[in-house]
């Protein structure tokens, strides 16, 4: 049996709310603008456009080499806004791996989720159902792809995902594979989510996914430096013939400047990887049908792959995420209602997830990812402006009721 290499990487750019006071509140409609045209060009020099050069070089020079990658619908509109350039290279990415006859041996796949990286599944069956066919149709109107596997914003999974992706038709489903739910068990094998009867489930290690992700870098690590011969031998010792490393884009370039090496250590890879006999990389969708299930493993609680505790607290762990979310879900069916496209657009970029992960309150190592990731002064500063934004929203909303009287 061949062992493989199941390499998944996640894209994502949030709109994210501008500086936003109480005096703008039903007169100044528009929210967004903080600065998100600057870092789609910085993060694209840096990370984008460099990391798909490099796959497309090894998707041309390595037959066996194979990806998978997740972007977010609100990535895309950006690209589309700001640099239609980058959008095109992601295009390229696609087409080198590309099967002319037989879209199951394509090399590159692209998974599906929801368009605005949103929490809606845990909020609203029926809004994260049309977010979903949202993002397929915009993954096929880009990408002339259709998604067979399937991931929740952040990895948050729990049954009740697993038994939605089996009746929605979805190959695989993925999900961090944390200790407290697996025990003994080895991330790197095909599961079964309870109550399922084809869908299967595929769980990241996350700790061979964080070596990369996190520690590369880290001089202090007692394994420093991370060279791609070193790692290949990790992946190899796995006792498990699938090895799940699922990573953000932006580990490359972004997280781990190019004077690490982090360039040069991913080109290195598929070649000491592929030079050992039997091996292999394989797309999600191609493990699903290539591997048997191994056993089931059931998630009843939420579980994602963000923060020590693994769960929702990174967007819901104080009371003004809490009442954020709260606020945002109550509005859904009178906004949808109106019927107005500009509205409605609005409101679901406020759905995005990454709008509460910028309150949150967290201290130590996780205070300092959000800390990173946020562009506000404090999770206070966040947490004022996009009220003041759900605010408008309401006047907006009332405003409308009114006109249809």
């Amino acid at each position: 049996m061949p062992k493989a290499i199941c390499l998944y990487m996640h894209v994502h750019q949030p709109w994210r709310v501008r500086q936003y006071s109480a005096f703008d509140t039903g007169v100044d409609h528009n929210y967004w603008g903080a600065g998100d045209g600057e870092i789609l060009r910085k993060v694209a020099d840096k990370s984008y456009f460099p990391t798909n050069a490099a796959l497309i070089d090894m998707l041309n020079t390595y037959p066996e080499f194979r990806v998978s990658l997740s972007t977010t619908g609100t990535f895309i509109e950006q690209c589309e806004y700001y640099l239609p350039e980058l959008l095109d290279s992601f295009k390229a990415l696609v087409d080198a791996g590309r099967s002319p006859d037989d879209p199951s041996k394509n090399r590159v796949e692209i998974v599906g989720e929801t368009y605005y990286h949103s929490l809606a599944f845990f909020y609203s069956r029926a809004e994260f159902d049309r977010q979903i066919a949202q993002h397929a149709q915009k993954i096929f109107d880009t990408f002339g792809l259709r998604p067979t596997a399937f991931r929740n914003t952040e990895l948050a999974y729990n049954n009740d995902l697993g038994r939605w992706a089996d009746t929605h038709g979805y190959k695989v489903v993925l999900a961090e594979g944390w200790d407290k739910v697996l025990d003994w068990r080895s991330p790197n094998w095909l599961y079964q989510p309870p109550g399922t009867d084809k869908v299967k489930l595929l769980l990241k290690n996350y700790k061979l996914s964080d070596d990369m992700a996190f520690r590369f870098s880290n001089r202090a690590w007692a394994e420093y430096p991370l060279t791609s011969g070193k790692y290949t031998a990790w992946l190899d010792a796995e006792a498990a013939p699938l090895v799940n490393l699922f990573i953000d884009y932006e580990t490359f370039g972004e997280h781990h400047w190019e004077d690490t090496g982090i360039f040069n250590f991913l080109r290195a890879l598929p070649d000491e990887w592929l030079s050992r006999p039997d091996h292999t990389f394989m797309t999600v969708s191609q493990a699903a049908d290539f591997y048997e299930v191994k056993d089931e493993v059931s998630m009843p609680h939420v579980v994602t792959w963000a923060d020590t505790e693994r769960d929702l607290s990174a967007w819901l762990g104080n009371r003004m995420q809490q009442e954020a979310n709260h606020y945002i879900y109550a509005m859904e069916q009178a906004i949808l209602e109106t019927g107005d496209i500009h509205l409605i657009g609005d409101w679901r970029r406020l759905t995005t997830s990454d709008h509460t992960y910028y309150m949150s309150t967290k201290y130590w190592n996780d205070g300092d990812v959000h800390t990173y990731f946020s562009p506000k002064p404090s999770p206070f500063d966040a947490f004022t402006d996009y009220m003041n934004a759900l605010r408008d929203v309401r006047y907006r909303l009332i405003k409308s009721q009114q006109n249809k009287r």
